[in-house]
């Protein structure tokens, strides 16, 4: 692993549970065990961590207090906390994540997706910081070495790209159903904008205003939400209750909350102006029966209108706990039938121009 020397605070009042986790971590980190909060603080007054592996059910400071000092005080706020926990409920899981935590683990842990889940939150954190220095670079240099400027400014977008491949991995490697859903849905998008560019209309009109480019990135963030689905719902065996389902809708919401904190904290931020828009409308329907809003007709901005139909015709094609794959054709009649309700009648003539296109993915 390239982050081996990465300095991570395990906390846990089970000496049991601590031992292992050191045992697990040692190889590969620089590892600093607390058999409480207090000594947690303790440590923090000497290292900053990297990362913090927290209990939640522990004496005099458990995990959320533990938490909420954490984001209050500004050297620590920053840190990435992934709880650990033997709690299966959905409203724990839910605490923890709008209190600040990136992930959660359950014990007793499986040391593979222990330190896959690290792998994933230390690289998050390297790249971020990566993407920063390389900004602070060029806001230094850009005023008087142009060649500087446009040779940086490609890094960046690289970066970017980076950050946002690892961020769609992540949601790919949590939601276990979804196969190559990010890549193909970007492919399947990419092959509708090429279809109506070729035409003349008003939906041309407006993607001809767009950065594609940009906008092709925004859309692997679609499902970014469905990080904070509790891994009982979003991988779960068989169709969602009422209830569950209700839950799984918060995936647009929590999705559209993440990107503006990210939004607040950089002034380049062009790309998650369209990543709000795909991720807070690609569920809406033509007919208004769609969520978290009920927008109908064009009221439901185009990103959206067009991530609903290669979001739902993948969806279709792709074997899921609770259903085997649909064929192309009869994802294609679902798709056909569904202009005038779930989609935009003139985005569904375009998607017949290309279904051929569409079915390389069978």
């Amino acid at each position: 692993m390239s982050n081996a020397r990465s300095k991570i605070i395990i906390v846990d009042d089970n000496i049991a549970n601590l031992d292992q986790g050191r045992n697990i971590l040692k190889v590969f980190y620089e590892v600093y065990p607390a058999a409480s909060a207090n000594k947690l603080f303790e440590i923090l007054e000497n290292i900053t961590p990297s990362l913090i592996l927290m209990d939640i059910d522990m004496p005099s400071i458990n995990g959320f207090e533990a938490m909420k000092k954490l984001k209050s005080d500004p050297r620590f706020s920053d840190v990435p906390v992934i709880f650990l926990t033997a709690k299966s409920d959905v409203d724990s899981e839910r605490e923890g994540f709008d209190l600040g935590a990136v992930d959660y683990v359950a014990k007793p842990f499986s040391t593979p997706l222990l330190l896959k889940r690290i792998e994933n939150q230390l690289l998050i954190v390297r790249k971020t910081n990566d993407l920063l220095a390389t900004q602070s670079e060029l806001k230094k240099y850009s005023s008087n070495l142009e060649k500087m400027v446009s040779e940086k400014t490609e890094e960046v977008l690289e970066l970017q790209e980076a950050i946002l491949s690892t961020v769609a991995d992540i949601v790919e490697f949590r939601d276990r159903s979804t196969g190559e859903h990010i890549a193909k849905t970007q492919f399947f998008m990419k092959t509708m904008l090429d279809e109506i560019m070729q035409g003349d209309n008003e939906n041309s009109e407006i993607i001809s205003g767009w950065d594609q480019n940009l906008f092709l990135q925004s859309t692997l963030l679609h499902d970014v939400g469905k990080i904070t689905i509790s891994d009982l719902i979003l991988n779960k065996p068989g169709i969602l209750t009422p209830e569950e389902f209700e839950i799984m809708k918060t995936h647009v919401s929590a999705g559209v909350d993440i990107i503006e904190r990210v939004i607040k904290r950089t002034k380049e931020h062009a790309f998650l102006d369209y990543s709000l828009l795909v991720i807070g409308t690609h569920h809406e329907k033509w007919d208004g029966s769609g969520y978290p809003i009920g927008l109908a007709g064009k009221n439901i901005p185009l990103e959206g209108r067009l991530m609903s139909i290669v979001d739902v015709y993948d969806a279709c094609i792709s074997d899921r706990p609770y259903k085997k794959a649909f064929t192309h054709e009869a994802a294609s009649s679902i798709i056909e039938n569904g202009a005038g309700t779930h989609f935009d009648p003139a985005l569904v003539d375009a998607f017949k121009g290309v279904k051929d296109i569409f079915a390389q993915f069978m």
